[in-house]
């Protein structure tokens, strides 16, 4: 089993607020992060921008510069989808990692924690993937389970791939189960099906009274 903060990285120090925007340019210089984390007293204030280091004046400390530092971080014992989306949210292919007290740890690489991403049930063992569609109120995923499980599938992965205020899309990969059973199931709860399968009866129905129509009424 994968454990993710295993791949805490460490090669590289933390920066200070003691050091020069002159000398943390030329770090930079030499890696491909976007952001690096600054401690002060050994304590994380947050992370600097490669792109804001070019407004700065070269002579002076980071200690200048606290107010531009980044505040983002994940925790020691965050899931790897909380990781993510932390990468996502903040435009960083680097996520400092702090333990429960606040201590830092290292931090995660965006390329190892997408590999990592890449060895999960979820995306290599193949499988069918059903995107379904549901008002935010209502959906359940204790719900989306029993409907997959009731119909001998078993659930790979699952996770929320687009929501707004009002409704909610969750995607859920299965690898065994009658797709088609699954498909109608969803759709007698109530569950808007936005992906296409090609076992889908119910979309196969529509369309061929759609192009019966269609023929109908070019006659």
């Amino acid at each position: 089993m994968t454990i993710l903060s295993d791949y805490i990285n460490n090669d590289f120090k933390a920066l200070t607020t003691k050091e020069t925007v002159d000398e943390v340019k030329d770090f930079f210089d030499d890696v491909t992060f976007s952001h690096f984390p600054v401690l002060e007293n050994d304590i994380y204030i947050g992370s600097i921008s490669k792109d804001d280091l070019e407004t700065f004046d070269l002579n002076k400390n980071l200690s200048d510069y606290k107010y531009s530092l980044e505040r983002f971080f994940t925790r020691e014992n965050s899931i790897l989808l909380e990781v993510l989306e932390v990468f996502s949210k903040n435009n960083s292919n680097l996520i400092p990692v702090l333990n429960d007290e606040n201590k830092y740890l290292g931090y995660y690489e965006i390329e190892e924690i997408i590999k990592t991403f890449q060895a999960t049930p979820f995306l290599s063992e193949s499988g069918n993937i059903i995107i379904v569609k549901k008002a935010i109120i209502d959906y359940s995923m204790s719900q989306i389970s029993q409907i997959v499980e009731s119909n001998n599938g078993k659930i790979l992965g699952i996770y929320v791939s687009n929501s707004d205020l009002l409704n909610i899309e969750i995607t859920v990969k299965i690898n065994v189960g009658d797709i088609n059973d699954i498909i109608q199931s969803f759709r007698r709860y109530d569950y808007e099906i936005i992906s296409e399968h090609q076992q889908d009866d119910y979309i196969s129905i529509l369309k061929e009274n759609a192009n019966y129509l269609e023929k109908y009424l070019s006659i």
